[in-house]
């Protein structure tokens, strides 16, 4: 009796065994580690593929990555949500600083103008390309945003999921926008995380998580002004690009698509604070041409729409800054792009229909 019970208790220590080894190993399977961290509600974890979330950030003795701040996953009554993630340093006596940081911002558009133009100056900028797999929203390796379906909607106005990065600059307190945070693909694979995380949170998810599978089109250009017009574009532009003596310009030319087309001009004197920038934008889909709805419009204002194929495509141009011309140049610029880049998506002359 003795013998069996001894030998029924080894059996079932050995099943118990194997049960927890096989669970850790599981476990190791399918996470590669059974302690990886999990940021911003659970959407990344740890070395799962961009080079952010893995030890290529960390490229110094005593770096380290944490979530420097996060707000309450997004819900229906609190459609806004935040999130930090950040690469440290110590070492030497040193407090601990920040060297890099990817801010993630979901909820609705921001409703004045011209925090409105200033999310867009700073998120559909030329420099970045499209998301594939017609997605509405753009990605560069140092940022994205996503649009999100009209589901996700506050009081009419459009969700976006935006990852941004600054990284420090030397300077106690200083942050330079823009640290590279991965291949256009990790970018693309870290924004749909997060946009499913939240959705699924805010109650207003679709019923397949976002994917992509078809590669990036990487489009931007960065080019001098002098001998060229804005957005390679004959006569879009102010006319007096070729005298800016001493005059530091760049512009960043993206996409160029039946969906979207996008530039970005910069130009400033060396040494000076003030920097003059314009932007020319044609979204063809509605998510991203809902991204305008609530701007004034009107030739003046720098905005104008037509109806063509049975779709509502917007025009979209601003320009501000000390070296930004006299009101009529403006919007002489702003009427060859509508023209032209009308008549190349087969709009006409981008006349209102």
């Amino acid at each position: 009796m003795a013998d069996g019970a001894r030998k029924r208790r080894t059996v079932l220590g050995g099943l118990l065994a194997g049960a927890v080894l096989a669970t850790g190993l599981g476990a190791c399977a399918v996470n590669g580690g059974p302690f990886r961290e999990s940021y911003c509600w659970g959407a990344w974890q740890e070395d799962s593929g961009p080079s952010f979330l893995g030890d290529e950030a960390l490229g110094e003795s005593g770096s380290r990555r944490r979530e420097s701040s996060q707000s309450p996953a997004p819900s229906a009554g609190r459609p806004g949500a935040t999130c930090t993630v950040g690469v440290t340093s110590t070492g030497m006596g040193r407090p601990t600083t920040y060297d890099a940081k990817v801010v993630v911002d979901y909820g609705p558009l921001p409703e004045a103008v011209e925090e409105r133009r200033a999310w867009l100056a700073a998120n559909l900028h030329g420099s970045k390309s499209p998301l594939p797999d017609g997605l509405d929203g753009v990605v560069s390796v140092s940022g994205a945003f996503l649009v999100l379906p009209k589901a996700c909607d506050v009081k009419g106005r459009p969700s976006v999921v935006t990852l941004s990065s600054v990284r420090a600059d030397g300077t106690p307190g200083k942050w330079t926008a823009g640290t590279r945070i991965g291949t256009y693909e990790h970018v693309t694979r870290m924004l749909l995380d997060v946009a499913n995380t939240g959705m699924g949170s805010a109650g207003c998810a679709p019923e397949r998580p976002l994917r992509t599978a078809s590669p990036h089109v990487v489009v931007a250009h960065e080019d001098d002004l002098r001998d060229l017009p804005f957005c390679r574009i004959p006569g879009v532009g102010f006319g007096s690009e070729g005298s800016w003596i001493g005059v530091y310009s760049q512009q960043w030319i993206g996409a160029v698509t039946p969906r979207l087309q996008s530039c970005s001009v910069m130009w400033k004197i060396p040494g000076a604070r003030d920097e003059s920038t314009a932007q020319y934008v044609m979204a063809g889909s509605p998510r991203t041409a809902a991204l305008f709805e609530g701007l004034p419009e009107g030739i003046p204002e720098g905005l104008t729409h037509v109806t063509c194929q049975g779709r509502r495509t917007v025009f979209y141009g601003h320009a501000q800054g000390s070296l930004v011309p006299g009101k009529a140049a403006v919007e002489r610029s702003f009427t060859n792009f509508v023209r032209s880049v009308g008549n190349r998506i087969g709009c006409g002359n981008g006349v209102r229909a």
